[in-house]
């Protein structure tokens, strides 16, 4: 028999399929589907549609599953793989999402406008919708957390202020993401899974706590994981994501990089054509900054990652070129061996 189903986790050459009915089976994957050295890459990731084959009569418990032929997908989100700087090679976390939701915590690890920053270039230029999660707003006053909302706000983004245990702003979050698919993405102990567990308490997922030494949270989540919160038509899914500690930002130009600023599009001209936005005079967005159009920690965040961008652009075309074959000039004389 042959049914069709999404991929709710993965391993190393196996993966784990829902079927219409939310029924969960492992099943292995076609040797033709994974990549030259037998392990699934990019090839199939969380969220991907998959046909699979089982034994007549076989249920979800029984052995004999495998995934056949994995469908188009809508859309990705993907990151510079470990190691890697943007341009180099690049791991695809989930595929077919409706957003991406990234919750950053206001305290207890502090707010780390940074990762905010590349994983909202990283959706724009992968054309992702996002939604910001601020979480632990019981820690901060009311005026900081109107701040750091203003900020997001201000460049478009829907934004939801949280103190989940208290129950604070969950339910206006839950109704956001309902019947779609949302992949979870943040920095750990910024409270993923604390969230998690209050949108949907069946889940009981594991939770950390962050070190009180560095500040930095503890992974709770191993690999990506899909979960259905409700029966309903279309489910409501979230994808739990591994705490990160660094994201690369995958291969964009940087000349491509101020369109993915939301609040600076339509402003301008500049003096200069080719404005960089970062010191140069009759620059409109710098001028859009100076007037609070554009929040500063915004603006300083672009300078960083054109900085970036620039610097890997530049090692990428030194590597080119020390991989060139050298060609002599003509007329050279030859050397002979003695």
């Amino acid at each position: 028999m042959t049914f069709a189903g999404v991929v709710a986790r993965c391993d190393l050459r196996g993966v784990v399929v829902l079927d219409e009915g939310g029924r969960a089976w492992a099943a292995a994957v076609r040797k033709r589907l994974q990549d030259p050295g037998g392990r699934l890459g990019n090839a199939i990731v969380v969220g991907d549609r998959v046909e699979v084959e089982a034994p007549d009569g076989a249920g979800p418990d029984d052995s004999g599953a495998v995934v056949v032929t994995v469908a188009p997908r809508v859309n990705r989100f993907e990151r510079a793989a470990a190691g890697q700087g943007p341009g180099g090679r690049v791991q695809i976390t989930a595929a077919n999402l409706d957003r991406v939701l990234v919750v950053a915590a206001l305290r207890d690890p502090p707010l780390r406008e940074g990762l905010l920053d590349r994983i909202a270039v990283t959706c724009e230029w992968l054309g992702v919708p996002l939604v910001i999660a601020l979480s632990k707003a019981d820690l901060v006053t009311a005026e900081e957390a109107a701040a750091a909302r203003s900020t997001y706000e201000r460049a478009g983004y829907p934004v939801h202020v949280l103190a989940t245990p208290r129950g604070e702003g969950v339910a206006a979050l839950r109704a956001a993401i309902t019947r779609s698919r949302t992949l979870v993405v943040g920095h750990s102990g910024v409270g993923k899974s604390t969230l998690l567990n209050a949108l949907a308490p069946a889940l009981d997922l594991a939770i950390g706590r962050v070190n009180a030494r560095t500040g930095k949270g503890r992974h709770t989540t191993t690999a990506a994981i899909l979960a259905r919160l409700d029966d309903a038509v279309p489910p409501t899914e979230v994808i739990d994501t591994p705490g990160v500690r660094t994201f690369g930002l995958p291969a964009i130009a940087p000349a491509d990089l101020p369109r993915l600023f939301p609040e600076w599009r339509g402003r301008g001209p500049c003096r200069f054509a080719d404005c960089a936005h970062a010191s140069e005079p009759g620059c409109a967005m710098i001028s859009a900054r100076d007037e609070g159009a554009i929040a500063e920690d915004r603006w300083r965040s672009y300078v960083r990652l054109r900085e970036e961008l620039e610097a890997a652009g530049q090692r990428r075309a030194a590597a080119r070129r020390a991989a060139a074959p050298r060609v002599k000039a003509p007329g050279a004389p030859r050397r002979h061996p003695r």
